[in-house]
């Protein structure tokens, strides 16, 4: 799992690569979050266009991300996941409870 990070404007972009799984990526992931955070950034949108695989810990790591960035007072959202992963995510009914947007102006403008 490869992870690119730019700015734009107020908001913080995560460019993800690769599978989010039980693992060094997933483990990578979190950690690349609770730096930002630590360092201030608090408005994440993460691009999940790069998602080739995703399981139950990539799914915990998403949402994990999601609630640690609320408690710092900030918000996490999603932006263009693939067929697949909207689809796991529809399975276990995290659609409605994570920010998902189809594209990253969308992503930006709620952030």
């Amino acid at each position: 799992m490869n992870i690119g990070i730019r700015k734009a404007g107020h908001a913080t972009i995560l460019d993800l690569d690769g599978a989010l799984k039980l693992g060094d990526s997933e483990e990578a992931f979190r950690n690349k979050i609770q730096e930002l955070v630590d360092g201030g950034s608090t408005r994440i949108a993460v691009n999940l266009a790069g998602v080739t695989e995703l399981d139950s810990s990539g799914i915990g790591a998403l949402v994990r991300a999601f609630t640690t960035l609320k408690r710092a007072g900030g918000k996490a959202t999603y932006f263009a996941p693939t067929k697949r992963v909207i689809m796991l995510l529809k399975m276990v009914r995290l659609d409605t409870i994570l920010d998902l947007a189809d594209d990253e102006g969308t992503a930006l403008s709620r952030i």
